[in-house]
């Protein structure tokens, strides 16, 4: 199977391993979350936003999940690859309001969907803090319509 064309954001491939699945063989909706924190974390690793060594590799990789939202339409029901899909709806001054699809690698199953906001945030005051003009210049691929 092949990622199919998108016109927005951003697609990632991530595993669904044996023991994220529950007791009935299905992705437990826990993990679901989890997906997309790999699936995001890997794109922004990628461009060098992430931590090496406990340390943050750019002030932008310290920042957390404010919200999370999530509708599931089928389950996952075995192992192996997924795709995420995600997007930015709107980069704020200190937020950034993802939304994502949970799919089959070719796009054509939609397993879930849901959105996502992250909070930049001063490490020494733990307060909302400005995205640098390098997380908004990386951020522009992201931005959806």
């Amino acid at each position: 199977m092949t990622t199919p064309t998108i016109t927005h954001g951003a697609v990632e491939h991530t595993p669904v391993h044996f023991d994220d699945l529950d007791a009935m063989g299905i992705l437990h909706n826990s993990r679901y979350a989890v997906l997309v924190e790999r699936a995001v974390g890997q794109w922004w690793a990628d461009r060098g936003v992430s931590f090496t060594g406990g340390r943050p590799t750019s002030p932008d990789a310290f920042n957390a999940v404010r919200e999370y939202g999530i509708t599931f339409h089928r389950p996952v029901t075995s192992v192996g690859d997924i795709a995420v899909h995600f997007w930015l709806a709107k980069l704020g001054t200190t937020s950034a309001d993802y939304r994502f699809r949970v799919t089959s690698l070719d796009g054509a199953d939609v397993y879930a969907e849901g959105r996502r906001v992250n909070i930049r945030l001063d490490p020494a005051t733990m307060r909302p803090a400005p995205w640098t003009d390098h997380a908004r210049g990386l951020a522009a691929a992201l931005l959806g319509s």
